[in-house]
């Protein structure tokens, strides 16, 4: 049975480079009838806030990426101190006592002497009484996990064949001097215990693979099969890290962007494949193929939403968005008619709020100078509302009788007038609509 997982930090809002690693989670195990758990990685007690895990919840549920469980890795912490314990008796947990100032130093020495800047295992060596004098003058003890100095290989599911020197790498910090476990000793506990056979994450992951590989042989769990997709920058290549803040699923939301766009783009964006809309998970699933995603920095520009977001929007039947249109106000019996007009003229859904406005309040008028004469004219043949689906044509042959006006120079100034705008449904559709009108003769 296929089990993956998606393990955010409710530390912060969730934003799109963590929904690429979500989606592509979920849509192994949904193409395979697996399982798909959210873990909220929350062993950070003081950066860890039940608002994030819950806002993390609502961004998932929104997007319709559903999990089977969640799991707290907060609600696991004795099991983490088991599992350090069966390391300790393995001889591949030691305690370790360096301040960062001494590390530091470390590393230029080792820098300036050509050598990789690797720890030097000094701990190893420390007698009882070592750590005794060290404890007495107020030194704080952190764990190191202990790893085998011999290649670590494996068969990346995006990157092909990963093989990384063990003797290259620190051995990795485990738990904190205060106890807290870290991301790399945790995550391999959970993902022994919960069985996961899948995992795909960023590619700044790899190093982290290489060590949890260790891990969690030794702590006599099954390797899972690892992938790591591209990193995404933004649309000119720079560092998206210092736009993250602005690109949380929450502020997409928020900000009228279509969960059919942003599932649609995350699932293609960096693969061989174009990038096309789907409206639902189960289309998106099966075009997936994670052997189609490169390794290369993804470039991702917001602006590339709209126009996902639009077809989206100007797809969905009425029924879809007929509470929406309630609230706006629109009495139930033009509530499908203006559905069907304004659908094909907005990008966002909140675009409807702005026609109705129009229909419902009258538009401010648009009159070029040289038609101000005209407009004045054109207005005096034209009855108040309510109007019909012939008074578009009624009124501009009335118009053009009158005035002898015809063509785009006929139709357009009465179409800014009426409407405000040069573009927009067409006239015959919209003036049913029309409650009121603001340019008057």
């Amino acid at each position: 049975m296929t089990t993956t997982r998606f393990a955010p930090s409710p530390t912060g809002h969730i934003h799109v480079g963590n929904l690429r690693t979500a989606l592509m989670n979920y849509l192994i195990a949904r193409k395979t009838g697996g399982t798909f758990i959210l873990r909220l990685d929350d062993t950070d007690r003081e950066r860890s806030k039940q608002e994030y895990a819950d806002g993390i919840q609502r961004d998932l549920e929104w997007l319709g990426l559903t999990w089977d469980r969640i799991e707290r890795q907060s609600d696991r912490l004795d099991r983490y101190a088991e599992a350090a314990q069966q390391l300790r008796g393995k001889n591949r947990l030691y305690e370790v006592f360096e301040t960062p100032t001494e590390l530091d130093l470390k590393r230029k020495k080792q820098l300036n002497m050509g050598k990789p800047p690797v720890y030097d295992r000094a701990g190893l060596n420390l007698s009882e009484d070592d750590i005794a004098r060290l404890r007495a003058e107020g030194r704080e003890g952190y764990w190191r996990f202990l790893l085998e100095q011999e290649r670590i290989n494996w068969t990346d599911g995006i990157l092909g064949d990963i093989s990384i020197d063990a003797a290259s790498v620190s051995d990795p910090v485990l738990i904190r001097a205060d106890g807290q476990v870290l991301y790399t000793f945790a995550s391999s506990v959970d993902d022994t215990d919960m069985g996961v056979t899948h995992i795909v994450r960023g590619a700044d992951h790899v190093t982290n693979t290489a060590t949890q590989i260790q891990i969690i042989g030794a702590l006599g769990g099954t390797t899972p099969a690892f992938a790591h997709h591209s990193l995404l920058t933004g649309a000119q290549g720079e560092e998206l890290s210092k736009r993250i803040g602005a690109l949380s699923i929450r502020d997409m939301r928020e900000n009228g962007i279509a969960p059919e766009a942003l599932l649609s783009m995350m699932a293609r964006l960096g693969s061989s494949q174009p990038v096309e809309l789907r409206m639902t998970l189960n289309e998106i699933a099966d075009g997936f193929d994670l052997s189609q995603f490169g390794a290369s920095p993804t470039k991702f520009d917001p602006e590339e939403l709209l126009p996902l977001t639009r077809e989206a929007n100007q797809s969905r039947p009425f029924a879809e968005v007929q509470d929406r249109i309630s609230a706006l106000g629109v009495p139930a019996d033009l509530a499908e008619r203006f559905w069907r007009v304004a659908s094909h003229n907005i990008t966002k859904l909140d675009d409807l709020a702005g026609w109705w406005t129009i229909f419902s309040q009258g538009a401010e008028p648009v009159i070029d100078p040289e038609d101000a004469d005209f407009i004045r004219e054109a207005m005096t043949l034209l009855p108040p509302p309510p109007y019909d689906d012939n008074s578009w044509s009624e009124f501009t042959a009335r118009v053009k009788e009158a005035t002898g006006r015809k063509g785009k120079g006929l139709f357009m100034p009465l179409r800014k007038a009426l409407t405000g705008q040069a573009h927009g449904p067409e006239m015959a559709d919209l003036m049913p609509l029309l409650q009121v009108v603001r340019a008057r003769g």
